[in-house]
């Protein structure tokens, strides 16, 4: 968390965003509520992030005590990563934010929302 101490009305929220704030990690904490991933799957699952991004948003909720890192010495090196128990408090707020932002995509007009790029085959992008 970037501030040390939250003083005044309302810091409660701002810690709050603070922790989940991030442009991935909503959705870090809503594959990691399916169960324990690996570095890879996360890659693929947040196909968006970059491996930079997806690593810097992981070590802050580690710092923050939400995910839990697990490696294992073995080789090749596996890393795992999980909710921790504290982490499991924010499954109530992760689940009302995917329903809230579900239920605000149906009703929201068209044109504020953003279009979604075509993906083309990849074998078109490589000619």
């Amino acid at each position: 968390m970037r501030h040390r101490s939250y003083d005044q009305m309302g810091c409660p929220v701002e810690a709050c965003t603070e922790v989940i704030g991030g442009k991935w990690k909503g959705e870090i904490l809503y594959i990691l509520f399916t169960g324990t991933k690996r570095y890879g799957e996360l890659r693929k699952l947040v196909s968006g992030a970059t491996q930079r991004m997806l690593t810097l948003q992981l070590r802050e909720l580690e710092e923050d005590g939400i995910v839990q890192r697990t490696v294992y010495p073995i080789v090749p090196p596996k890393v795992e990563y999980s909710i921790s128990k504290r982490g499991e408090s924010l499954k109530p707020i992760i689940d009302a934010m995917f329903q809230w932002g579900k239920d605000f995509l149906t009703r929201a007009p068209k044109d504020r929302l953003k279009p979604t790029p075509e993906r083309k085959p990849k074998a078109a992008i490589l000619r």
